[in-house]
């Protein structure tokens, strides 16, 4: 609950469905004003008509990126909490999901628990284990891709042209799915 006595407002730009409502239906027992974009430009129209005081945001939402809706929340109240989501996880969209206004950002599957307990991190931990685990090539060629992703604000021709290979060829390996 917010200090005036009303449920805390939270946005989630999703597009899946089915993950959507589980999500909206575990922050609504917890006490939340939930509402759902399934794309940027619902995100536009809600924010429109609403204050948010958090957001989860999925990093990719169909054929195009989230990190316009994290920049987007973050523009209209830096205050506004925002947890990024992926099943994609790299360094680099974490830096640019930080940079444009998340304070966290979580690798699927990331449970109501995680999420919240996202949101009331405000600082981070200097005291987090750095692991010993070796980068696979894999990996490294995943984070490589990304960073190019990035610097290319997410157009996969230039990311395609940069890296020197064929667009389709690019297209498939994003659409695989980051090893565990």
């Amino acid at each position: 609950m917010t200090g005036d006595g009303t449920s805390p407002s939270l946005i989630i730009v999703e597009d899946d469905p089915a993950f959507a409502r589980t999500l909206s239906r575990s922050f609504e027992r917890r006490g939340y004003a939930v509402q759902h974009a399934d794309s940027p430009d619902r995100l536009v129209a809600l924010l429109d008509s609403h204050d948010f005081e958090f957001a989860v945001v999925d990093l990719k939402l169909g054929t195009v990126s989230g990190l316009p809706c994290v920049e987007m929340i973050h523009a209209r109240d830096p205050q506004t909490r925002i947890v990024v989501l992926t099943g994609f996880a790299s360094i680099a969209t974490a830096v640019e999901a930080i940079k444009l206004g998340a304070a966290h950002y979580l690798a699927k599957p990331a449970n109501t628990d995680d999420i919240e307990e996202a949101f009331g991190r405000a600082t981070g931990d200097a005291n987090v284990p750095i692991d010993g685990r070796k980068s696979s090539i894999k990996t490294v060629e995943w984070e490589y891709i990304h960073t190019t992703l990035a610097e290319c604000d997410f157009n996969i021709s230039e990311t395609a042209r940069r890296l020197g290979m064929h667009r389709r060829t690019l297209a498939r390996k994003l659409e695989k799915r980051q090893l565990r």
